[in-house]
Formats: structure tokens, C-alpha cells, sequence
């Protein structure tokens, strides 16, 4: 009796189970249409990843951005550096909700594109997938930025040992025209309590030093050359940001002087005084009184 149809068989069942498996594995993300936009998407759909285009990319200008002109001139800076192709660094923008810090990077875009800046947002979740992100753009003429918004950590995720490795401390370090932007209400990205205040060490000559739950999680957002920070607005900043937006929105200036009233009571309500609280209400008074 001849073996050969055995092994045959055996073979083909052998190349049915490989495609199976080929079917539910992880496959890493294949290049997109750079033309198709200047932003896009890393997502996970089914086993695979995909760049997906940003059809519509939002529009804001850094002249729409009132009232942070300090954190606007440094990351401005910092991304004109890395645009012309000389030092630049990774950005951690931290501070109070709705103060602007992810508008302020996607105006940076809107302002750089022109000259080759492009932008990939990538979730907390797929932060795993950053060094085959890095490899897949290494090569190209672009300048990239991931851009990770409102990020933090838990204990044990693993996205965070991804980045960590990718902003310093790996054998495989970042290409050169690629730069992480993140944005986060936390300081240094993970929880803090209480009882780790308990691990810090008094010396006898009055210095204090943090113990080894604390300075690892100081280690991440160290990581970052350039921290900016945002602080809550005062009621007069509040109210030159509500009259910006309500410029924007085609408002006079008699209707500006008029709704400053009901602008402090948006706030109120709203229990803020933030950039995103006083689009919300130009939005809304523009929409009420529009003709």
C-alpha cells in the first residue's frame, strides 16, 4: 500500500490548520494611503491593526486658542524644531480638564502640515503595538507625531512598558521622524495614594527621598523632554475665551458684552470655568440666537 496519499492528506489538513491559525493571529498594520489625509487612526479590527484615514480633520487654528499663549509658544517651538529636522522632544501636556491641551496639538498639525507633519492618534490600548508603528514609518519622508490623548496607567498595563521602552531605555529607539505627544490630567500617568507617602526616606540632614513604587512611576513621564502645564482659568479668561468663540461663531460685539451674564452661569452650572465649557455655551448661545 503506497504512503503517498497518506501524506498527502496529512499535508493538506496540516495547511487547513495553518490557515486557521494565520486567520485569528495578530497581524501587524500595512501601510496606508499617505495621501488619503494628514491624521490617522491606529485600530485593531478583527486579528489584524489598520491605519485608518481621518476623513475630516478638525480645523481649529492656533489662533482660536486663547489664554495659553505660554504653552502654545513651547510646543510651537518644539514642533517647528522637529518639522525642520533638528532637536526636538517627546511632549507630555498635563493639567486642568478642557484647558486646551489636545486642541493645541491639533492646531500644531493644521499649522505644519503643509510642511509634512503628519499625525497618527493611537489609544492607551494599542500602545503595545508602538514599536511596529515606529518600524512601519521609519522610512517614510514625513514627520510624524503619535498623539495618545488623555492618557494614564493602571498598575500592571501593558501598553506602559511599551512606551516607556519606546521614549528611552530600549535597544530599538524611536526613528528620527517620529515624536510621541500625550496628553494626560495626571503628572506622572499612574494612580497615587496615600501610603506610598510611607516609602519615602528622611536622611539625617533633612533630605527626602522617594522610595521604589514612587520613583517608578516618576521614571514614565521623566521620559518626557518637554512637560507643559495648564492651569484652571480665572473668570477673566474664561470670558475672553467665551468672546473668542463667540466670534467665531459670527456673534457682534454688542451680543458678546450681552452674554457675559449667562456665560458665568454656564460655567456654573457646569461647575467649570474650562476652554471646552466656554465653546460649549458660544456653541449653544450662537445656535438660540442664530437668524
Amino acid at each position: 500500500m503506497s504512503v503517498l496519499p497518506a501524506v498527502d492528506s496529512l499535508l493538506a489538513r496540516a495547511e487547513s490548520v495553518l490557515a486557521r491559525l494565520e486567520a485569528v493571529l495578530p497581524h501587524a498594520a500595512t501601510a496606508p494611503d499617505w495621501a488619503a489625509s494628514v491624521a490617522f487612526r491606529y485600530r485593531r479590527r478583527g486579528s489584524g491593526c489598520v491605519l485608518e484615514p481621518v476623513r475630516h480633520v478638525a480645523t481649529i487654528r492656533l489662533a482660536d486658542l486663547k489664554e495659553v499663549e505660554p504653552q502654545k509658544e513651547r510646543l510651537l517651538r518644539n514642533t517647528a524644531q522637529f518639522v525642520a529636522g533638528r532637536g526636538a522632544n517627546n511632549v507630555l501636556l498635563t493639567g486642568a480638564r478642557g484647558t486646551g491641551k489636545s486642541s493645541l496639538i491639533k492646531a500644531c498639525l493644521n499649522e505644519f502640515a503643509p510642511q509634512g507633519l503628519r499625525l497618527i492618534e493611537v489609544d492607551k490600548a494599542d500602545l503595545v503595538d508602538l514599536p511596529d508603528l515606529v518600524d512601519l514609518v521609519a522610512e517614510r519622508p514625513e514627520r510624524f507625531i503619535v498623539f495618545c490623548d488623555d492618557l494614564s496607567f493602571d498598575e500592571g498595563e501593558p501598553g506602559y512598558k511599551a512606551l516607556k521602552s519606546v521614549l528611552d531605555g530600549s535597544v530599538a529607539q524611536a526613528s528620527d521622524n517620529l515624536l510621541i505627544y500625550a496628553t494626560s490630567n495626571r503628572r506622572h500617568l499612574l494612580p497615587e495614594y496615600m501610603k506610598e507617602n510611607l516609602s519615602y526616606q528622611h536622611t539625617e540632614d533633612g533630605e527626602v527621598h522617594p522610595g521604589e513604587g514612587v520613583e517608578e512611576k516618576i521614571s514614565l513621564s521623566e521620559r518626557f523632554g518637554l512637560w507643559i502645564s495648564f492651569y484652571p482659568f480665572t473668570q477673566a479668561e474664561y470670558l475672553a475665551i467665551v468672546a473668542q468663540w463667540l466670534r467665531f461663531f459670527g456673534a457682534s460685539e454688542a451680543a458678546i458684552r450681552q452674554a457675559r451674564q449667562d456665560a458665568l452661569v454656564w460655567a456654573l452650572e457646569r461647575g467649570s470655568r474650562s476652554g471646552r465649557v466656554a465653546q460649549q455655551f458660544a456653541r449653544d448661545h450662537a445656535g438660540r440666537h442664530e437668524r
